[in-house]
């Protein structure tokens, strides 16, 4: 019988852990690194014990540490959530031989499924469909493209598409390299490279007494980096074709029974869209989207895995899958600048409609069947106020959607994504919107190259075009001048740059915009445009008449930012700086550090003739490895770091001198 859990793990995972195991009357316990000891997780917990340092090789990944902890804290039982050491053998062997009930499967499938190599052999022997295995040193021309994956990876950390031969060398380098920093092994192999993709999973429970569950199938095409961010369940490929969930769920059952298995876990495969489909890995432990086959099938699968670390067995068949589910994944990053993680603190984080945070199907007052109403589900491991360090994933929050049907949960998705308030940090969010909007997204064509399909650059653009930018500009001014009205000490009832007679336009000056205006007894004068009438004003809140139509805007000030909502989309100003800061210039052709991180390797040297687009030097920051090339051709100049360097966010990591004409 289990008491008090500890979980090894951080923020929204510990979070969602910690509410299964209050809904079943157990203690919990939280452990900490420095950066998050104000996150919420921690104070959620019954009890909390720091991991001295930052980087999660010296917190969360120290497995000592971690028993050690849950052995003071006087935790029966450990939950290693997923990431970090969800999948490490030897600390679920470490957790059994401390005396510690491990919330998983056993070691030994852990063992079997972690080397994605061997575990190929061991599904090619059970019957499962598999890709074959290339070596890197025999690829051809005729192998192209191949996919680079860590064999102990996971996530798409180590993974490298390489199309041309040239490439073959370096891509294994760096893959090799990432996979030994993100899982300290870094072993790496090939496959032929299945395009377009279609990534399909199945989730799996199997108890002691030799039950297994297939509770449905996701899809989690829509990826970034190889990393997915929407997930939804059941597959629209599975449901357009014949027969596919039925075979894919045959296949899992295989994989399970071939290693034993025991607890929650999750069985990958790659298809394509005739419906053929080949093993990718099996995750032994709880997936990310989880929450997507919890709001189709009401189960708690937390519960459940904590359940059946306790010895207790499944009923003899999961329940029916009903209706639709769609999870995105709100990450603190910016998708046109290379998904350059975001850190930083986040001001405000809201979402309209009042979500349910971690509901599973079976929370009180929750319906979830047909003709039910949609459910909106936050699973988030943060809140207004937290800070966000570049020591972890950037991952903000997973945001999901259920109703009876999937174009509804698309829309009550994106609806909630677009209006919810989330100030101080760039994220994905209009990213998230523009693809659940997408015409080829609601006809279920989703693959993995679905950015590439439908551009980038289209899909991450501004939720608000020029004429909701001016508009809120105009917004964020009047409110400004709403506030210096109510703090001025003298005549704090006029309106702020209020004349007998006409005189000069005010002006407010933001990054990028210049807002002319003029308050009077006439109204509100906009430079430019006739078509604006100012209806209320405050600090806070500024309602419009823009050609005969009413347009309320939400404006937050905060030290040197503006942040405003509306329906026209969320916009984000930055104040112009009256003078310029001398030492804050730079020399021509400097390259900045994005974000804070660490030098894991040089590219180039001082002296080097480089093209356009080369990488000088990889920068680690967020788990994620991110290149720093060349701006344009030109001559290395000056490389004043060195591996293995910590820099700061806007340090200068080298300098290009351009050759005359280059761009």
């Amino acid at each position: 019988m289990l008491t008090r859990v500890l979980v090894a793990n951080r923020g929204e995972i510990a979070r969602r852990v910690f509410r299964s195991c209050h809904d079943l009357g157990l203690a919990t316990v939280a452990v900490y690194s420095d950066p998050d000891a104000g996150s919420p997780h921690v104070a959620e917990a019954d009890a909390a014990i720091r991991l001295p340092g930052s980087a999660a090789a010296d917190t969360y990944l120290r497995a000592d540490l971690l028993i050690q902890a849950a052995l003071r804290a006087g935790a029966d039982a450990v939950h290693p959530g997923y990431g970090f050491l969800s999948e490490n053998a030897a600390f679920a062997s470490a957790v059994q031989a401390a005396g510690l009930t491990w919330v998983g499967p056993p070691p030994e499938a852990i063992a079997a499924m972690g080397s994605k190599i061997e575990s190929k052999r061991l599904m090619a022997a059970a019957g499962v469909p598999v890709l074959t295995a290339l070596d890197p040193a025999a690829i051809t021309e005729a192998d192209l493209p191949v996919l680079i994956k860590a064999s102990a990876g996971g996530g798409g950390r180590g993974m490298r598409i390489v199309r041309a031969l040239a490439d073959l060398p370096e891509a294994l380098a760096a893959a090799g390299s990432e996979a030994a920093s993100a899982f300290g092994d870094a072993a790496v192999f090939c496959e032929p490279y299945v395009q377009p993709g279609r990534h399909l999973e199945v989730q799996v429970l199997a108890d002691a007494a030799g039950t297994v569950w297939t509770v449905g199938e996701r899809e989690c095409s829509i990826q970034r980096r190889h990393q997915k961010i929407i997930e939804e369940a059941p597959s629209p490929l599975a449901e357009r074709i014949a027969g596919l969930r039925e075979r894919l769920l045959q296949a899992a059952r295989l994989a399970v029974t071939a290693i034993g298995y025991r607890n929650a876990g999750t069985v990958e495969f790659l298809a394509d869209d005739s419906g053929r489909f080949w093993f990718l890995e099996m995750n032994t432990r709880l997936q990310v989207e989880h929450p997507v086959t919890e709001c189709t099938t009401g189960l708690d699968l937390v519960a459940l895995q904590l359940q059946i670390a306790a010895g207790r067995a499944l009923a003899a068949a999961p329940p029916p899958v009903t209706g639709h589910a769609i999870e995105a994944r709100l990450y603190a990053e910016d998708p046109v600048a290379g998904w350059q993680p975001q850190s930083g603190t986040l001001r405000a984080f809201g979402f309209a409609g009042h979500p349910v945070e971690f509901a599973t199907g079976a929370a009180p007052g929750l319906e979830l069947g047909p003709g039910a109403p949609p459910v909106l589900r936050l699973d988030s491991g943060v809140i207004a106020g937290s800070q966000v360090s570049v020591f972890y994933d950037p991952m903000l929050a997973k945001v999901i959607a259920w109703a009876p049907d999937r174009e509804q949960a698309a829309a009550v998705l994106s609806r909630a994504l677009q209006t919810a308030r989330i100030h101080g940090l760039t994220t994905n969010r209009d990213l998230l919107v523009r693809v659940l909007r997408h015409p080829a997204f609601l006809a279920g064509q989703t693959d993995t190259a679905f950015f590439e399909t439908h551009g980038l650059d289209v899909l991450a653009a501004p939720l608000a075009g020029p004429e909701a930018v001016s508009l809120s500009a105009l917004a964020a001014a009047l409110a400004d001048a709403a506030g210096r009205q109510q703090r001025a000490r003298v005549l704090g009832g006029l309106p702020s740059g209020w004349r007998n007679v006409p005189s000069q336009l005010q002006r407010t000056r933001y990054d990028g915009h210049d807002v002319g205006y003029r308050l009077s007894r006439a109204g509100l004068e906009v430079e430019g445009r006739d078509d604006v009438r100012l209806l209320a004003m405050n600090p806070a809140r500024v309602v419009l008449d823009v050609a005969g139509v009413r347009r309320s805007f939400e404006v937050a000030e905060y030290p040197g930012l503006v942040c405003v909502d509306s329906a026209l989309g969320p916009v984000t100003l930055i104040p112009a700086a009256r003078f310029t800061d001398p030492a804050a210039q730079v020399a021509a052709g400097s390259l900045l550090a994005p974000m804070p991180g660490t030098v894991v390797r040089l590219a180039a040297a001082v002296g080097d003739q480089v093209r356009a687009g080369q990488p000088l030097l990889y920068l680690e920051a967020m788990k994620m490895e991110h290149a720093i090339s060349a701006p344009a051709a030109g001559v290395l100049a000056e490389l004043p770091v060195a591996a293995g360097q910590q820099v700061e966010v806007g340090s200068v990591l080298a300098v290009v001198k351009a050759e005359e004409g280059s761009q």
